[in-house]
């Protein structure tokens, strides 16, 4: 039984995973800026009584990052995983038609809160002698440049940057950094923007076809990338669901393919 800590948690990939560790027997502590779960995720979680706790928590604010892994830590004794997945996108604009406040924010939330939890787990992980700590990769991790979507492509380029080199950082401590790269998913991120209005994206024909392609459900990304989280003993790890082979599959077998997301 290992327990887990997963930023950003209340929905999507990070509530996906949460609720994998729990039925894997895992104690989670799940974290949003919200003083509460939603309704919908609270109702979800009723069979794990116990298993689980909630703790308010904004990446932007290491204290409040730091308020995350001391509650964890007094509630489960220690923490095993800490899975770095809070995100924050930007509306589907150019670089220079984005606003201020949104870049600040894509900026504070995907590199910023990453970087301060990576240092307060790693700094707690060091002390109590064990852990594991990942992030999640998305668009730009890869190189990849889609017009648009620039800002985010690029604080996930920074993310991977900085976990391969914490990876290097951490050797002969004990702890372990690695990635996760779950693909493209059917999450607000693609149907929403950041004010909650729907996204023009997934107006775009070719971007719906891609879509339908090669995206999955959180649900579905979730079920592959727990087991093999609690199994990594490997420092440096990317636990990769979308791989360019499986992606080459998909795409030469669309046409028998009928299930769609958008």
């Amino acid at each position: 039984m290992k327990n887990i800590v997963i930023t950003g948690s209340t929905r999507g990939i990070g509530f996906s995973m949460a609720m994998e560790f729990l039925r894997a027997g895992c104690n989670v502590t799940l974290s949003g800026r919200g003083e509460r779960l939603p309704e919908a995720a609270a109702a979800s979680l009723l069979p794990f009584e116990g298993k689980y706790t909630y703790v308010p928590c904004n990446v932007q604010n290491k204290a409040s990052l730091q308020n995350l892994w001391d509650t964890s830590q007094d509630q489960w004794g220690r923490v095993d995983i800490w899975i770095n997945n809070a995100g924050q996108n930007a509306p589907h604009r150019y670089a220079w038609e984005t606003g201020e406040s949104y870049t600040e924010n894509i900026i504070k939330t995907n590199i910023t809160g990453m970087i301060y939890g990576s240092q307060i787990a790693a700094a707690g992980m060091i002390k109590q002698g064990h852990g594991a700590i990942y992030s999640m990769e998305g668009l730009g991790s890869n190189n990849m440049i889609q017009p648009k979507t620039i800002l985010y492509g690029t604080t996930k380029h920074a993310l991977t940057y900085f976990m391969k080199g914490l990876t290097k950082e951490l050797e002969g401590t004990g702890i372990l950094a690695g990635r996760l790269s779950p693909g493209m998913m059917l999450t607000d991120f693609i149907t929403r923007t950041p004010d909650g209005d729907p996204s023009e994206v997934i107006s775009d024909e070719r971007f719906r076809r891609i879509f339908n392609i090669l995206a999955d459900k959180p649900e579905t990304v979730a079920k592959f990338l727990v087991p093999r989280i609690l199994s990594n003993t490997k420092n440096g790890a990317q636990i990769a669901w979308l791989t360019n082979r499986k992606a080459a599959w998909r795409f030469m077998t669309a046409g028998f393919r009928k299930d769609r997301l958008i």
